[in-house]
């Protein structure tokens, strides 16, 4: 079962002030991987050609959790698929290994490509950033590593060097069931409203 309407507005609203994560700015400071995504987005302007779609970096990245091969994941809110579908081609067709696929069951389009070696994947929806999935298991999953600790943070982390994804991960160290992606934000959901 998914979560409402509601409840993915009380997720979305409640769960801000974790960390802003709206500026890659926070990746100057961060580890050697984060501080090279920073210069690599930079360099591109990636997300100054996203600034009209409200981008933000989601996936394993900001949170410190990715391994080799991870990709970049940049969640953007359009108001138009047409539009958003234009400019992605527009923006980045000459990338390398660049595709892109409408994704029906989601209501969203994405966009992949390489740069210098990061797989990068623009995925975008018509319903605000903040509101996206992507963006409240960032948020969710920031909250967890933090309130929980470095014990917790290296359990989550060796079974995503087992080749475990990241939802799953939390998941089985939290010892949830069901489907990892609902389980997670339902998980939020009980602890704020229990």
């Amino acid at each position: 079962m998914f979560l409402s309407g509601h409840e993915l507005y009380f997720l979305a609203t409640n769960l801000l002030t974790c960390m802003p994560f709206d500026d890659i700015s926070y990746l100057r400071t961060g580890n050697e991987r984060q501080q090279a995504v920073y210069d690599l987005l930079s360099r591109h302007q990636v997300m100054e050609r996203l600034a009209g779609y409200d981008p933000i970096l989601a996936g394993t990245v900001p949170i410190g959790l990715d391994v080799p091969g991870s990709d970049l994941d940049i969640l953007c809110c359009w108001k138009r698929m047409e539009d958003f579908w234009a400019d992605m081609h527009t923006g980045f067709r000459g990338e390398s290994g660049f595709y892109s696929k409408i994704l029906p069951q989601w209501q969203a389009a994405k966009v992949c490509f390489e740069l210098e070696g990061w797989p990068v994947e623009i995925f975008g929806q018509g319903c605000p950033t903040r509101q996206q999935r992507g963006y409240l298991h960032l948020v969710r999953e920031h909250e967890l590593l933090t309130r929980l600790g470095p014990k917790f943070r290296a359990q989550v982390m060796a079974l995503r060097q087992a080749g475990v994804k990241t939802e799953p991960a939390f998941a089985a160290v939290l010892g949830l069931s069901g489907d990892p992606y609902e389980a997670l934000l339902r998980y939020q959901v009980q602890e704020i409203q229990g």
